[in-house]
């Protein structure tokens, strides 16, 4: 079970469970009554590539395409492939015994690159000792939805009755006052969500439904805003 530790806006905290959202598609593929599997084929051998064919037909080697299939490998090509596991090659192609040293590239606002560092191992902050605050900022929902761009969102569960009384509170405060509301990590209660070891920064937002004594909190998790240049 994954845990997130929660503060309210009563400065009262609590670890609740956290699932990703999962949707049912409404159109199931296949037939009626038989079970879809999907299989990976081999589409091309080594010596189908572009760099193999230009060397042995030469540069424009369309017409040799036409003539006849010196890209297809009949021994290889359309074979099912198995279970794989990730290879790193060099810029030229070769491949590398020991995994790459990983960098961290900055980019200005104009797409050109401003720096580049060591990458920094970023531990995740939403199960430690100081929760994630209820930061008190809150947003009608028509302009969250203006502003910023969903990359995932994560559901809220209660694991005993305390923390069912505790979520389904924050849950009807955002539903009746139509609100989602920004939390935050640290302590100082203004960083970034990272929900895993090394995961992306997100902004967080919280949106509550009830019916009856049935919530839902979703955490809506953001890392860009969306900005109108004139």
């Amino acid at each position: 079970m994954h845990l997130l530790h929660l503060m309210n806006a009563s400065q009262r905290n609590a670890n609740v469970a956290i699932q990703s959202i999962r949707y049912k598609a409404e159109i199931n593929q296949g037939v009626p009554g038989k079970e879809l599997t999907f299989l990976r084929y081999l589409q091309a051998a080594p010596n189908g590539l572009h760099d193999t064919l230009s060397d042995t037909c030469g540069e424009e080697y369309g017409q040799a395409l036409i003539d006849g299939d010196p890209e297809i490998d009949l021994d290889l090509v359309g074979r099912t492939v198995g279970p794989t596991r990730t290879v790193y090659l060099s810029a030229s192609g070769d491949v590398m015994h020991a995994a790459p040293e990983v960098v961290d590239v900055v980019y200005a606002p104009d797409k050109s690159e401003k720096e580049r560092r060591a990458a920094e191992d970023t531990p995740a902050n939403v199960r430690e000792e100081v929760p994630v605050q209820w930061t008190g900022r809150k947003m009608p929902k028509k302009d969250v939805v203006c502003r910023f761009a969903f990359k995932r969102t994560i559901q809220l569960q209660h694991v005993d009755g305390l923390t069912y009384d505790f979520l389904y509170a924050m849950a009807k405060e955002l539903h009746d006052e139509n609100v989602l509301v920004l939390i935050a990590g640290g302590e100082s209660g203004k960083e970034p969500l990272v929900i895993q070891r090394n995961g992306i920064p997100y902004r967080g937002f919280l949106e509550g439904r009830i019916d009856g004594e049935k919530y839902q909190l979703l955490l809506h998790l953001s890392n860009m805003e969306l900005k109108r240049f004139e």
